[in-house]
């Protein structure tokens, strides 16, 4: 007969542990005392989603808004990648490009931005965020009253970018256009991109 082998604890794997929410749902300030989340965690409804491994048109199309809307922003205005923004004590999102107000760009340290002060989100849609981007992120960025929300999605590779705008009368989105090869727009702030760049290199 063969020798029983003993396992050691720390030869087992350890179990994956996630944390137990709150009966009353996670709060936004808990984004930034919970231990170990994941990079690009969001605080949905009072629920943590986590961000799931992105594809090379995301990542592209995310570097080509951010660099080509800081190019045209206003001096005043700050241009930024994935950061979250404060709606309410249960919904800290994390838009993929946000324009936000220079004046509340205070600190190194600091996590987040009141939606009070973005002037634009924009997310590039993946599969598993899609009726976050189309449905629950929409009606939450309106109802904090950012002006401005585009998605941009793929369509076989190539960008797709539906426009929005604040409706003041209604406080909800109204869609300013679809567009597919040249993005064009006077606010907020005079824009015309060429979503052709984003394709896929051969």
């Amino acid at each position: 007969m063969g020798a029983l082998m003993s396992v050691t604890p720390e030869e087992t794997e350890p179990s994956p542990h996630w944390p137990m929410p709150p009966t009353d749902g996670y709060t936004a300030d808990d984004l930034d005392r919970l231990p170990n989340l994941p990079p690009h965690t969001e605080l949905i409804d009072g629920s943590l989603v986590f961000v799931s491994p992105q594809s090379l048109f995301h990542t592209r199309a995310v570097d080509f808004f951010k660099a080509q809307i800081e190019a045209a922003a206003p001096p005043d205005l700050e241009v930024i990648r994935e950061f979250t923004i404060d709606i309410d004590r249960q919904n800290r999102p994390e838009p993929d490009v946000i324009v936000v107000r220079g004046d509340v760009v205070e600190d190194p340290e600091q996590t987040r931005f009141p939606a009070d002060t973005v002037q634009l989100a924009v997310e590039v849609v993946s599969p598993e965020s899609l009726s976050r981007d189309r449905e629950t992120k929409p009606l939450k960025y309106a109802r904090a009253g950012i002006k401005h929300y585009w998605r941009v999605e793929s369509n076989q590779g190539r960008a797709v970018a539906y426009v929005f705008e604040l409706e003041p009368a209604t406080g909800a989105y109204t869609p300013i256009g679809i567009f597919h090869e040249r993005l064009k727009v006077a606010d907020p702030f005079p824009l015309d991109l060429d979503l052709t760049a984003i394709k896929p290199r051969r």
